[in-house]
């Protein structure tokens, strides 16, 4: 069922299905962590969904942004959104495959931003879920391989790729960027709260970057009571 939502913390609207994969913390998380400079003019996020991404980066910077999604649901739904928030001349949603779309936009971006699908196909824990919801959270058609040839081919030198992943995947994701010259920047990992461990990272790498990561300080959500922390 289709439904017009608010985005957390935001005046801004989205449209939803049920039947697809809905927007979630991580999304809001990396749309606030990524660094926007003055210079980054072109923007894209791959993977973009419903395109919740966007909508919160068009708050940050009055520059051209694309959300690129392979889902012709989910990039009608983000198109509508777009519509409704009167912001169709600063975004653009392309339904396309990620693969194809690095293809025609070669050195075109700044900053690319994604919050891609986490699990491994040979990961059956959500495979009960429908099609649509499986290839969101699962590297059906796109993988950290995938993600990484596309940002070599899109961004600029010296552009920037911000994503959120699962922190069991950390290394995996550091070595595949490096196989790229993506070279890591900044890390900030992601606790639900300050008794259990980190399940999410975000993570910002600049391609023929410099050597020099920064750790910085933790996201922690929720207080030991359960209530939300100011952050």
């Amino acid at each position: 069922m289709e439904r017009l939502d608010d985005v957390l913390g935001y005046d801004l609207k989205i449209y939803q299905n049920s039947s697809y994969f809905s927007f979630s913390l991580d999304s809001i998380i990396l749309a606030n962590y990524a660094n926007i400079r003055l210079r980054d003019k072109n923007i894209v996020d791959f993977c973009t969904g419903n395109g919740v991404i966007p909508l919160i980066i068009s708050n940050r910077t009055k520059n051209n942004i694309v959300g690129v999604e392979i889902q012709e649901k989910l990039a009608e739904l983000a198109t509508k959104s777009v519509d409704y928030n009167k912001l169709g001349d600063r975004i653009t949603i392309v339904n396309e495959d990620v693969k194809e779309f690095s293809c025609k936009h070669l050195n075109e971006f700044d900053l690319v931003l994604c919050n891609p699908p986490y699990f491994k196909i040979e990961d059956k824990s959500s495979f009960n879920e429908s099609y649509e919801k499986k290839i969101a959270r699962h590297e059906v058609l796109f993988n950290l391989e995938d993600l990484c040839e596309c940002c070599k081919k899109v961004l600029k030198d010296n552009g920037n790729l911000c994503i959120v992943h699962r922190t069991d995947r950390l290394m995996e994701i550091l070595e595949i960027f490096r196989k790229y010259n993506i070279e890591p920047k900044r890390i900030r990992f992601v606790y639900e709260n300050i008794s259990k461990e980190s399940t999410l990272v975000l993570i910002e790498a600049q391609k023929c970057g410099s050597v020099g990561l920064k750790v910085e300080s933790p996201i922690i959500l929720y207080n030991l009571d359960g209530t939300e922390t100011l952050e």
